[in-house]
């Protein structure tokens, strides 16, 4: 899963020259989403997006960050209907800021605001929202765009330092993620990590503490209870097996198991 560009087709930078008619026209049409089986989440959605969706580790030795499980296999979206309807009651927020995207410019790391004109609410016949007023300047709306992306851009980081310190505490195990359909026919989701509950009990009480206070131990936990939540994707599978639960296989115990060293949650 390319982190950036998951949905994102021709992602443009924004400026009055070229959008000064532009309007957007969003709403409850997800069907851009439907190929996606996983998307990135920043840690403080954890409290709210622990109770629908399983909530893992993706990335490769150098890079982790936390994704939800959308589908059982590769484009497909569970959660997204064939009328573009989200069935779910929390939408992550790399999905709710579509069509915009934050871009680096330069060498000074300096962002600039984008949008994908390849989205199908982009019009220029009045829909929606207008990005620029009369005069070129941004309207109510694009402010609070940009407020929604600076916000989102923030929680990005610390989500990633919040990842830095659980891959400096060697707490993430790869693991493989087992569907089951009446067909008997297995899914087999691949390049996941999740916590090692063993190592987490073996951290030193100074440690614990510390991530207590910080509300880290708290995020482990909401990912830990989330995994629960492989059995709706088991559940929403065509031909699901009704009597048979997802499973977690790790390398533990002699368990064969297999990851993927890159940024993918893939099905084999």
């Amino acid at each position: 899963m390319n982190t950036q560009l998951l949905f994102y087709t021709n992602a443009v930078p924004v400026n009055p020259a070229n959008h000064k008619e532009l309007y957007i026209k969003s709403g409850s049409d997800f069907a851009f989403a439907k190929s996606a089986s996983s998307v990135p989440l920043t840690a403080a959605e954890f409290p709210l997006a622990a109770s629908e969706y399983a909530i893992v580790f993706a990335g490769n030795d150098e890079t982790v960050f936390p994704v939800v499980i959308l589908g059982g296999k590769k484009d497909q979206n569970l959660y997204v209907d064939d009328a573009g309807k989200w069935n779910a009651r929390y939408i992550p927020a790399f999905v709710r800021r579509y069509p915009f995207i934050f871009s680096q410019t330069g060498t000074d790391n300096q962002l600039a605001l984008c949008i994908d004109e390849g989205f199908s609410g982009c019009n220029t016949a009045g829909r929606g929202e207008r990005l620029f007023d009369s005069e070129g300047e941004r309207t109510a709306y694009l402010e609070q765009v940009l407020n929604f992306l600076k916000s989102y851009q923030a929680q990005h980081q610390r989500t990633l330092a919040f990842c830095a310190k659980l891959k400096e505490l060697d707490l993430l195990q790869p693991v493989n993620a087992m569907l089951n359909r009446q067909s008997g026919e297995q899914h087999v989701l691949s390049g996941l990590r999740v916590i090692n509950r063993a190592r987490l009990k073996e951290l030193g009480d100074d440690k614990i503490g510390g991530m207590l206070r910080s509300d880290e131990l708290e995020t482990i936990f909401l990912h830990l209870h989330s995994l629960g939540n492989l059995r709706v994707i088991g559940e929403r599978m065509p031909g699901a097996a009704e009597d048979t639960a997802p499973g977690i296989e790790t390398e533990n115990g002699g368990d064969t198991t297999t990851s993927q060293e890159d940024d993918s949650v893939v099905s084999h």
